[in-house]
């Protein structure tokens, strides 16, 4: 099984997916870690990724995920995966359990700002907000919760699937 969390940044894909591959027992792939320098460097210049940027980025992660679904490894992945093709690039012909994690700009905002050491910073969400086309499937969560209900909340999900 394959597991995703997709959302804006700041929404709480890398720590939600951490936990719940510790608690499914699968292996967690970080999208961040494949990112290019070049797109690194852009998104810390304040400078958002285009369609372009982003293609590389997603044809690492989805050969990531093709790598450990060969050995039939639960795997739980965090990428914004922010546009449906975007989603579509990873996706192939796979079946995947989407995780869209959301909340109000406000609120993630200020999750942004309080972050340290992390490339993406508060001035590009605006643009993430703007790119989101929110899935008409899977599983949408309001990260407004705490980190403990949410867990549980994915976990039934994914069990009574």
């Amino acid at each position: 099984m394959t597991i995703i969390l997709m959302g804006v940044s700041g929404s709480g894909k890398s720590t939600l997916g951490k936990i719940l591959a510790k608690k499914l027992n699968g292996f967690f792939i970080e999208g961040d870690e494949l990112h290019p320098k070049k797109n690194i460097q852009k998104m810390s210049n304040g400078i958002p990724l285009n369609d372009n940027d982003r293609y590389c980025w997603l044809k690492k992660i989805k050969n990531k995920i093709l790598s450990f679904s060969e050995n039939k490894q639960l795997i739980v992945v965090s990428c914004s995966a922010l546009k449906e093709k975007y989603r579509e690039i990873i996706q192939g012909e796979k079946e995947f359990f989407w995780i869209f994690l959301f909340s109000k700009y406000k609120l993630i905002y200020n999750r942004i700002k309080k972050r340290k050491n992390h490339f993406m910073s508060e001035k590009l969400l605006k643009s993430q907000f703007e790119d989101l086309e929110i899935p008409s499937y899977g599983l949408h969560i309001n990260v407004k919760y705490k980190i403990d209900t949410i867990i549980e909340k994915i976990i039934f999900n994914i069990k009574n699937d």
